[in-house]
Order: structure tokens, then C-alpha cells, then sequence
């Protein structure tokens, strides 16, 4: 992903939900909403994700990023050649052929992508800050786009 299409991406904030609070437990729940651009599109979604920290103050814990739809996933992968995310979405289209399916809708291929990269990823949290490695980011994968994605993000500490 061009840094042109990095900036051509929406983001807004939406819902603060649920604080539950559980002897030296607590969980926080918010939901960000994201629109993708393009029919398939990997979205780095780790600053987003980051100012939740920061606005909750989560100092330490684990993060739950889960996306609920059936045609949208998420994973953790290298952020910074964008050539990597030209090729994970060029490999799933060699998994996942284009056609000869059943489902009347036509998009049978984003919901085995999405099944294939999953519905949620999990981040250790220490100090307000995710976890992740050197070369890593959160991707929204999107694969029935354009569209306006949920992504529900939950923090225990």
C-alpha cells in the first residue's frame, strides 16, 4: 500500500462502549469504524488502536482487536515494505480462486479470505503500549469492499 492510499483511508470513532469491572480486573470495550476504498485492501489499523490505549489508559493487559463480518478479517503482519501487503493479497487470490461457487451473492472468495485471516488478533499491552514487534502492524483485511468496517476493541487489564 502506497502512502497516498494510506491517507485516502476513513477512519472515525464511534460508540465509547462498556467498562466492566471485576475484583483487580477491568475490561473496556470501543468500537472504531473504518472505510476501505478498494474491493481488496489491507488496512494498517496500529495507530487507531493505539490512541484507544492512550484514551483508556490501559497500562497493562491484553488488547482484543475482533472484526464482526463475515467478508472483513484481521491479522498482524510486517508494516513496513508495503510490497508484503501487495503480496499476501495477491497469494490469497492464488488460494482462492474467483469463481465456481454456490452462494448466490458473488462474493464467495472474501469470506474464505476472511476465514482464512481470521476474525481477531491479540496484543500484550505493557506500559500503554501494544507489544508488537519491530516490523509489525495490525491490518483490517478487507476483501468485499468498498465498505464501512466495525472494528470492536476490547481491553483487559
Amino acid at each position: 500500500m502506497d502512502r497516498k492510499s494510506k491517507r485516502e483511508v476513513e477512519f472515525r470513532w464511534e460508540k465509547c462502549g462498556i467498562r466492566r469491572e471485576k475484583e483487580g480486573e477491568s475490561e473496556m470495550i470501543k468500537e472504531l469504524i473504518v472505510e476501505s476504498r478498494n474491493r481488496e485492501q489491507l488496512i494498517e489499523v496500529s495507530g487507531l488502536v493505539q490512541k484507544v490505549l492512550q484514551e483508556m489508559e490501559m497500562r497493562e493487559g491484553l488488547c482484543v482487536i475482533h472484526v464482526p463480518h463475515t467478508t472483513a478479517g484481521i491479522t498482524i503482519n510486517e508494516n513496513a515494505d508495503p510490497d508484503v501487503v501487495r503480496d499476501i493479497l495477491s497469494g490469497l487470490d492464488r488460494i482462492v480462486p474467483s469463481g465456481g461457487y454456490r452462494h448466490g451473492e458473488g462474493n464467495s472468495p472474501a469470506h474464505i479470505k476472511a476465514s482464512l485471516m481470521g476474525h481477531a488478533v491479540t496484543v500484550i499491552v505493557e506500559n500503554n503500549v501494544m507489544r508488537l514487534g519491530t516490523w509489525q502492524g495490525i491490518y483490517l483485511c478487507e476483501f468485499d469492499g468498498p465498505r464501512r468496517r466495525k472494528l470492536w476493541v476490547s481491553l483487559r487489564g
